[in-house]
């Protein structure tokens, strides 16, 4: 083999490493300016990268927030499951995980506000939920007078009511919105009012 189609050769380990990286720093940058607001020069700062390499490795700004938001989706989906249908359980696990991870809110909100239409992947990730909750409900463990994409519609806003509430409302409910105190009030009420909605 000559030097120069060794020199040619791809590099997995580096290519991955910097993909990982370019992802991440756009994931960043999405959350914080949206689709329309973000950089190719910033993200390709953060990540400490070639800005070249975003268009090799994703093509262009839009297919790169594709990826994030992918990545978002297959990222929820592994740390909050749905199993069995416990959409009490989902509940608290999604509470909790927006909780720790407020880009994943962020990049839901520029996704609904800046793009229509959703990619593949979010679609097959809602079509496996919704049959794991169509599931319990021919299994009788949760309410079927309400259609399974409706019920869980339903208890996903929920998971997200006290954290996207008007500023207005959660200054009226108290000093501390955001305390350690006013959190878990919150998320024992989200569990009663879910196992309320979602219970035979």
């Amino acid at each position: 083999m000559s030097a120069s189609s060794a020199e040619r050769r791809p590099r997995p380990r580096d290519a991955e490493a910097t993909k990982a990286l370019l992802l991440h720093a756009a994931t960043e940058e999405f959350a914080e300016y949206g689709l329309a607001g973000a950089r190719i020069d910033r993200i390709a700062d953060r990540a400490g990268a070639n800005k070249r390499l975003i268009y090799v490795y994703f093509g262009d700004k839009d297919r790169l927030f594709d990826a994030v938001v992918d990545g978002q989706a297959q990222a929820v989906t592994a740390a909050v499951p749905l199993h069995g249908g416990d959409l009490i359980a989902f509940a608290a696990t999604r509470f909790d995980y927006v909780l720790a991870h407020p880009e994943a809110r962020r990049i839901a909100v520029w996704r609904a506000f800046e793009r229509a239409e959703p990619t593949d992947t979010e679609v097959a990730t809602y079509r496996d939920r919704l049959e794991a909750v169509a599931a319990a409900q021919r299994e009788g463990r949760l309410r079927t007078d309400i259609p399974a994409a409706d019920l869980f519609a339903l208890v996903l806003r929920m998971t997200e009511s006290w954290l996207s509430a008007p500023a207005a409302l959660r200054a009226a409910a108290g000093d501390e919105p955001s305390s350690a105190d006013r959190l878990d009030e919150h998320r024992a009420a989200l569990l009663a009012a879910v196992r309320s909605v979602v219970t035979p």
